[in-house]
């Protein structure tokens, strides 16, 4: 079930009148709209709002002809008929959003005047956060004299009026709460002031946050760089306005039914969590041989690796490859237990917790298995257009998966490339926690931040990719990597990491049951959505 098409169809019903039965008792809209007319005309006379405020203050209304028009102060008549998109029903009117919310920004507050503490700072990263899940823990502040400064001269944010993000991410809308006490970074955010409280608060939220007034955020930012909703441009939204008794109802509604959504969705993060642990704990047991059971009869993994040896010793001798200098060899221990030797420096595997491993199986390096760290550079004004180009934000995190295949002449690039080809395992170095790991389908060009990795001939690579995405791989990268905001998995230490060889045939056995598991759990992991 998709719940975010659940939410959104509550909001649409609610405000095209299909969500609570309309009272025929209830007073019309219309007299609400007069009201507030009255009440912005009395708020200019006690300096509450400006005269500019109210300038351009409409009245929509339907003629006898059946259609839809709009009076502006100078008297013109408009029909505005191709605007409206659909019928409402008896008692709700049609309004421009300036008819019902005062629409300001803030004053600019300069970075220099941002503090460590005092008064929150909204920005509207903040303002998203707040209307999501109605918490925040604040970063920026300004001083208390400087925000009773701006209260004095300006006004603040009240309770009731509704904050809305205007830029990147628009049309995020929180409430504010009569315990609040903010202020917010102009241009960033909107105040959609509700200065006479004649709309409920709680129902613009939900008139806000429909799909009729986003697809207007949507259509009036188009054309910018970022997305932005502009003073001007949030004036003119043509709004919904039923009787106030019915927003009442209305909200109360919503509010019911968004809980239930929310349960939900509760309920499918819990089960989409499982099937991830579960994931994670198939891949455990399968590089543990404990997942699929040994066959006395398979070829064991230290023939394996005696060929692997002496076909890289033939290479080194042919001199087609040079000897690595820090070359390691990995031993047991009098105390059973496996270490690393490096020249004179001898490593526990004690973190590994590969102790108990089938007696087939064989405990080797990564940089023992395949080429980890060499890899061929190609100058991109050498590769040619219609080749595929492969970025770290082509894949998705945790499953390797392709969003989608770009070619070169689809993508502004110029630094240099990794060649790769089909049945290498593709390991991004930078950000491994992110869990970046692809079987490649095709021939290809990516970023150097990726390793094509090239196995040895008695390795399967979907194999190899299972290890290199386990948790034991990633908590080993995760020890390893160099780089506070950018992480990356350095050579030498991806050489060093501890391989866990079975069987060919077991291989076989145990990606086919991986496979297998892995197609149950994406029936049920896709069924959530």
């Amino acid at each position: 079930m998709d719940t975010k098409a659940l939410r959104q169809k509550i909001l649409d019903l609610a405000i095209r009148g299909k969500l609570v039965p309309q009272d025929p008792n209830d007073e019309p809209a219309s007299a609400l709209l007069e009201r507030i007319r009255v009440e912005k005309q009395q708020m200019v006379k006690e300096e509450k709002l400006k005269p500019k405020d109210i300038k351009n203050d409409t009245v929509i209304f339907k003629a006898d002809d059946n259609l839809h028009y709009e009076k502006f102060q100078d008297g013109t008549v408009k029909c505005i008929e191709d605007e409206i998109p659909f019928e409402l029903p008896e008692g709700w009117e049609w309004a421009r959003l300036k008819d019902l919310l005062n629409v300001c920004s803030s004053k600019r507050v300069l970075q220099s005047d941002w503090k460590n503490e005092g008064i929150p700072f909204y920005r509207a990263r903040e303002i998203i956060k707040l209307s999501e899940n109605d918490f925040i823990d604040n970063e920026l502040f300004i001083s208390e004299e400087h925000y009773l400064e701006l209260k004095k001269n300006y006004g603040v944010p009240q309770s009731g009026d509704l904050m809305v993000s205007s830029v990147g991410t628009i049309g995020k809308v929180y409430i504010v709460k009569p315990e609040d006490l903010f202020y917010y970074k102009d241009a960033s955010v909107l105040c959609f002031e509700n200065k006479n409280k004649l709309l409920v608060s709680q129902f613009a939220k939900i008139l806000l946050e429909s799909s009729f007034v986003q697809s207007q955020m949507r259509d009036n930012s188009k054309g910018t760089t970022v997305d932005t909703i502009t003073i001007s441009a949030a004036t003119n939204y043509l709004c919904i306005v039923p009787p106030k008794n019915e927003q009442l109802r209305i909200v109360d509604a919503a509010q019911r039914a968004l809980v239930k959504v929310i349960q939900i969705q509760s309920n499918k993060d819990v089960l989409q969590a499982t099937i991830t642990n579960a994931k994670s704990k198939i891949l455990d047991l399968a590089i543990r041989g404990k997942l699929v059971p040994q066959d006395p009869n398979d070829e064991p993994a230290s023939v394996l690796l005696e060929r692997i040896r002496a076909e890289k010793e033939g290479l080194i001798k042919q001199g087609k490859i040079k000897r690595d200098k820090k070359d390691s060899v990995i031993f047991k221990g009098d105390d059973n237990s496996y270490y690393l030797r490096t020249g004179k420096l001898e490593e526990s595997f004690d973190a590994w917790q590969f102790d108990n491993l089938p007696e087939t199986w064989e405990i080797c390096r990564l940089g023992e298995v395949c080429n980890y760290g060499d890899c061929i550079n190609v100058d991109t004004a050498d590769i040619a257009d219609d080749a595929w180009i492969l970025d770290l934000d082509d894949i998705e995190k945790d499953t390797g998966r392709i969003f989608k295949k770009i070619k070169k002449f689809q993508r502004n690039s110029i630094s240099t490339k990794h060649q790769f080809h089909s049945g290498q395992v593709l390991y991004s170095k930078l950000r491994p926690y992110l869990n970046k790991v692809v079987l490649p389908d095709d021939d290809g060009y990516c970023t150097s931040e990726i390793l094509p990795l090239e196995f040895a001939n008695c390795i399967i690579p979907e194999y190899a990719r299972y290890y290199i995405m386990s948790k034991t791989f990633l908590a080993y990268a995760d020890r390893c990597s160099y780089g506070v905001k950018m992480p990356r998995l350095g050579t030498a230490d991806g050489k060093k990491a501890i391989f866990p060889l079975p069987p060919l045939a077991e291989q076989e056995r145990i990606v086919k049951r991986i496979t297998n598991v892995y197609k149950q759990l994406d029936l049920i992991s896709n069924a959530l959505l």
